[in-house]
């Protein structure tokens, strides 16, 4: 299966922001996700609703300074993660399974 063929139902998302926009990017998340831990999120989702949440995240933030991750799960033993935004630099912890 090629990327986006998939359908995912749930997803953790968590970000760091500049302060001047961390209100207007958590109100964003709030409206998709349930609020888990600070700057984390977590909850059902659908393929539709994921696309809107990505959507309206990018018109908050400033893809230069913010961070947002969405981990995208299929089910309990498969996942996808995606970043919007600065990328941190890479720690060899990429990919913790």
């Amino acid at each position: 299966m090629g990327k986006g063929k998939f359908n995912y139902n749930y997803a953790f998302l968590f970000y760091d922001a500049n302060e001047i926009r961390v209100q207007k990017i958590f109100k964003v998340c709030k409206k998709y996700l349930s609020h888990y831990q600070y700057s984390v999120f977590r909850g059902e989702i659908t393929p539709s609703k994921l696309i809107s949440l990505k959507k309206e995240l990018k018109k908050v933030m400033d893809e230069e300074e913010d961070f947002v991750c969405i981990i995208k799960l299929l089910n309990e033993n498969s996942f996808e993660e995606e970043v919007l935004g600065k990328s941190h630099s890479s720690t060899g912890e990429d990919l913790i399974i």
